[in-house]
Protein backbone atom coordinates (compact mmCIF):
# COMPACT_ATOMS: atom_id res chain seq x y z
CA UNK A 1 0.00 0.00 0.00
CA UNK A 2 1.53 3.34 -0.97
CA UNK A 3 2.05 6.12 1.30
CA UNK A 4 -0.81 9.06 1.08
CA UNK A 5 2.11 11.72 2.19
CA UNK A 6 4.23 11.13 -1.03
CA UNK A 7 4.68 13.31 -3.40
CA UNK A 8 4.91 13.53 -6.99
CA UNK A 9 6.95 16.27 -7.88
CA UNK A 10 8.33 17.55 -11.59
CA UNK A 11 11.69 20.11 -11.51
CA UNK A 12 13.68 21.74 -13.48
CA UNK A 13 17.53 22.04 -12.85
CA UNK A 14 19.25 25.61 -13.82
CA UNK A 15 22.93 25.87 -14.30
CA UNK A 16 22.88 29.34 -13.02
CA UNK A 17 20.90 31.58 -10.02
CA UNK A 18 20.45 34.42 -12.40
CA UNK A 19 18.35 31.87 -14.37
CA UNK A 20 16.98 30.48 -11.53
CA UNK A 21 15.72 34.13 -10.39
CA UNK A 22 14.37 35.16 -13.45
CA UNK A 23 12.19 31.91 -13.58
CA UNK A 24 10.75 32.40 -10.09
CA UNK A 25 9.64 35.92 -11.21
CA UNK A 26 8.20 34.41 -13.93
CA UNK A 27 6.34 31.70 -11.98
CA UNK A 28 5.51 34.01 -9.56
CA UNK A 29 3.78 36.61 -12.38
CA UNK A 30 2.32 33.62 -13.50
CA UNK A 31 0.19 32.50 -10.14
CA UNK A 32 1.94 29.44 -10.57
CA UNK A 33 2.00 27.39 -6.85
CA UNK A 34 5.94 26.65 -6.19
CA UNK A 35 6.50 23.60 -4.23
CA UNK A 36 10.27 24.72 -3.25
CA UNK A 37 13.30 25.98 -4.68
CA UNK A 38 16.59 24.06 -3.93
CA UNK A 39 20.04 25.89 -4.35
CA UNK A 40 23.43 24.89 -3.14
CA UNK A 41 24.03 28.62 -1.48
CA UNK A 42 22.14 30.96 -0.53
CA UNK A 43 20.76 33.32 -3.29
CA UNK A 44 20.29 36.82 -2.70
CA UNK A 45 17.08 38.42 -3.29
CA UNK A 46 15.16 34.83 -3.53
CA UNK A 47 13.55 35.28 -0.44
CA UNK A 48 11.51 37.94 -1.22
CA UNK A 49 10.60 36.41 -4.62
CA UNK A 50 8.76 33.81 -2.75
CA UNK A 51 7.33 35.84 -0.21
CA UNK A 52 8.94 33.66 2.77
CA UNK A 53 9.41 35.54 6.23
CA UNK A 54 12.23 36.65 8.25
CA UNK A 55 13.16 33.53 10.69
CA UNK A 56 12.53 33.96 14.06
CA UNK A 57 15.00 32.13 15.50
CA UNK A 58 16.81 35.46 16.73
CA UNK A 59 14.07 36.00 19.18
CA UNK A 60 14.23 32.03 20.40
CA UNK A 61 18.12 32.90 20.44
CA UNK A 62 17.45 35.84 22.72
CA UNK A 63 14.86 33.84 25.23
CA UNK A 64 17.55 31.09 25.48
CA UNK A 65 20.93 33.92 26.35
CA UNK A 66 17.82 35.12 28.90
CA UNK A 67 17.72 32.03 30.34
CA UNK A 68 21.26 31.14 30.98
CA UNK A 69 22.09 34.93 32.07
CA UNK A 70 19.48 33.86 34.65
CA UNK A 71 20.77 30.45 35.24
CA UNK A 72 24.21 32.31 35.89
CA UNK A 73 23.58 34.83 37.46
CA UNK A 74 21.11 33.42 40.18
CA UNK A 75 23.29 29.87 40.73
CA UNK A 76 25.99 32.23 41.73
CA UNK A 77 23.82 34.16 43.87
CA UNK A 78 22.55 31.44 45.54
CA UNK A 79 26.27 29.69 45.72
CA UNK A 80 28.13 32.50 47.44
CA UNK A 81 25.79 34.14 49.68
CA UNK A 82 24.18 30.78 51.00
CA UNK A 83 25.62 27.58 49.92
CA UNK A 84 28.90 28.19 50.31
CA UNK A 85 29.90 31.67 51.97
CA UNK A 86 33.54 32.12 51.73
CA UNK A 87 35.36 35.93 51.02
CA UNK A 88 38.02 35.65 48.44
CA UNK A 89 40.89 38.29 48.64
CA UNK A 90 38.72 40.70 51.03
CA UNK A 91 35.79 41.03 48.59
CA UNK A 92 31.94 40.47 49.73
CA UNK A 93 30.05 37.37 49.39
CA UNK A 94 27.82 38.99 46.66
CA UNK A 95 30.32 40.88 44.39
CA UNK A 96 28.77 40.83 41.19
CA UNK A 97 31.83 42.25 38.89
CA UNK A 98 32.85 39.02 39.13
CA UNK A 99 30.09 36.95 37.90
CA UNK A 100 30.38 38.65 34.92
CA UNK A 101 32.58 36.35 32.94
CA UNK A 102 30.62 32.95 33.50
CA UNK A 103 27.26 35.17 33.17
CA UNK A 104 28.15 35.91 29.91
CA UNK A 105 29.86 32.81 28.87
CA UNK A 106 26.78 30.97 30.33
CA UNK A 107 24.34 33.33 28.32
CA UNK A 108 26.58 32.52 24.79
CA UNK A 109 26.48 28.87 26.10
CA UNK A 110 22.77 28.39 26.39
CA UNK A 111 22.02 30.69 23.67
CA UNK A 112 24.03 28.60 21.15
CA UNK A 113 23.15 24.64 21.79
CA UNK A 114 19.33 26.39 22.26
CA UNK A 115 19.52 27.78 18.58
CA UNK A 116 20.93 24.94 17.32
CA UNK A 117 18.22 22.24 18.94
CA UNK A 118 15.41 24.22 17.70
CA UNK A 119 16.74 24.88 14.27
CA UNK A 120 17.08 20.69 13.95
CA UNK A 121 13.47 20.09 15.56
CA UNK A 122 11.81 22.69 13.46
CA UNK A 123 14.13 21.28 10.39
CA UNK A 124 13.41 17.72 10.62
CA UNK A 125 17.02 17.18 11.13
CA UNK A 126 19.30 15.37 13.42
CA UNK A 127 21.12 11.91 14.01
CA UNK A 128 18.97 8.83 12.08
CA UNK A 129 16.92 11.22 9.61
CA UNK A 130 16.86 10.21 6.29
CA UNK A 131 16.34 12.89 3.77
CA UNK A 132 15.66 12.77 0.04
CA UNK A 133 17.19 14.31 -2.45
CA UNK A 134 15.44 15.22 -5.57
CA UNK A 135 18.95 15.27 -7.72
CA UNK A 136 21.84 14.92 -6.45
CA UNK A 137 23.35 18.01 -8.12
CA UNK A 138 21.37 20.24 -6.49
CA UNK A 139 23.59 20.12 -3.13
CA UNK A 140 27.10 20.99 -5.56
CA UNK A 141 26.10 23.05 -8.56
CA UNK A 142 22.37 23.00 -9.65
CA UNK A 143 19.74 25.06 -8.96
CA UNK A 144 16.06 23.55 -8.62
CA UNK A 145 12.59 25.09 -8.53
CA UNK A 146 9.74 22.38 -7.82
CA UNK A 147 6.10 22.15 -8.12
CA UNK A 148 3.78 19.64 -7.36
CA UNK A 149 2.28 17.83 -9.84
CA UNK A 150 -1.28 18.29 -8.19
CA UNK A 151 -1.31 22.12 -8.01
CA UNK A 152 0.60 22.22 -11.98
CA UNK A 153 -0.46 20.08 -14.39
CA UNK A 154 2.76 18.35 -15.93
CA UNK A 155 2.16 20.30 -19.56
CA UNK A 156 2.33 24.00 -18.33
CA UNK A 157 5.33 23.25 -16.20
CA UNK A 158 6.95 21.24 -19.16
CA UNK A 159 6.27 24.59 -21.02
CA UNK A 160 7.82 26.78 -18.18
CA UNK A 161 10.66 24.90 -17.67
CA UNK A 162 11.34 25.18 -21.46
CA UNK A 163 10.59 28.88 -21.86
CA UNK A 164 12.69 29.81 -19.07
CA UNK A 165 16.00 28.40 -19.92
CA UNK A 166 15.53 24.75 -17.68
CA UNK A 167 18.61 22.34 -18.20
CA UNK A 168 16.74 19.73 -17.27
CA UNK A 169 13.33 18.33 -16.59
CA UNK A 170 12.82 15.64 -14.19
CA UNK A 171 9.33 13.89 -12.37
CA UNK A 172 10.23 12.11 -8.78
CA UNK A 173 8.03 10.90 -6.39
CA UNK A 174 8.93 11.97 -2.30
Amino acid sequence: MANINNKELIFGLYDDEEDLLRAVRTAVDDHMDIYDVYSPFPVHGLDPLLKLEESRLHQAGFIYGAIGTLTAFLGMTWIFTKDWPNIFGGKPYWSVPAFIPITFETTVLFSAIGMTVTFYVINGLGPGVVNTYLDDRITDDKFCIAFDKSSVSTERAELFFRTTGASEVNSKTI
